[in-house]
């Protein structure tokens, strides 16, 4: 099943470092930020998972909570968390799913079916394609999705300046420009008419181009 921007996230239950959970439930009325990582112990992504602790806090304030997901049974990530703690210096409070039978991992379209069902002898090449982020809205559909390569380490300071584009666009159906920061100038999105943002922005706005309309961001 290919995912796209707007799909359905898919639901599953796996076992994870907090016990066992039901995606779906898990999730709630918040936001998620789903991440993948190709095999326990490897080096770019231990860097990931201790940022993420330490930025925990501020996806907490945004109604976001963090799951994990290694291609490794749950054994195997307590062992790492322990390194993450070691080397970066954060403690990983956020579950970490074990998908140690590839389900989660093939049925978020990170591995093809053909991989089979056991992690046991697969590399980290092996799995290189299971590092993608993604954001999961309260209606369970998946609001952005990024892959990287393994030798790149993940910005997730873009991924939560991503989230409070998301979040601002659907109290206030506004779009962000290219390289918004919250507090920034934010742009009238053309499915909103001249009437319709008269009386949302009394104040005004600057128009740029008929179809490139400049506001102060709504607070």
């Amino acid at each position: 099943m290919s995912l796209r921007i707007n799909s359905e996230a898919p639901n599953f239950t796996a076992e994870t470092t907090q016990g066992k959970i039901n995606f779906h439930e898990w999730l709630g009325n918040g936001w998620a930020i789903l991440f993948s990582h190709p095999k326990d112990f490897t080096p770019v992504c231990t860097t990931e998972l201790g940022y993420m602790a330490g930025l925990q806090p501020e996806f907490a304030k945004r109604n976001t909570k963090i799951l994990g997901l290694s291609v490794d049974p749950v054994t195997s990530h307590g062992k790492w968390s322990s390194d993450i703690e070691e080397t970066q210096g954060h403690k990983v409070n956020y579950p970490m799913i074990g998908d140690p039978e590839l389900k989660v991992a093939k049925l978020y379209d990170m591995l093809p079916a053909e991989a089979g069902d056991s992690c046991e002898g697969r590399t980290p090449a092996d799995n290189a394609t299971v590092r993608t982020v993604f954001i999961v809205g309260p209606d369970k559909k998946i609001k952005m999705m990024m892959s990287y390569p393994m030798s790149s380490g993940r910005n997730f300071d873009e991924i939560l300046r991503v989230l409070d584009s998301l979040q601002l666009s659907a109290k206030h159906n506004v779009a962000t420009p290219v390289n918004w920061k919250p507090g920034d100038d934010v742009i009238i999105p053309t499915s909103v008419s001249e009437e319709q943002a008269k009386q949302k922005y009394p104040g005004g706005w600057k128009t740029l181009k008929p179809y490139l309309r400049v506001v102060a961001q709504p607070r």
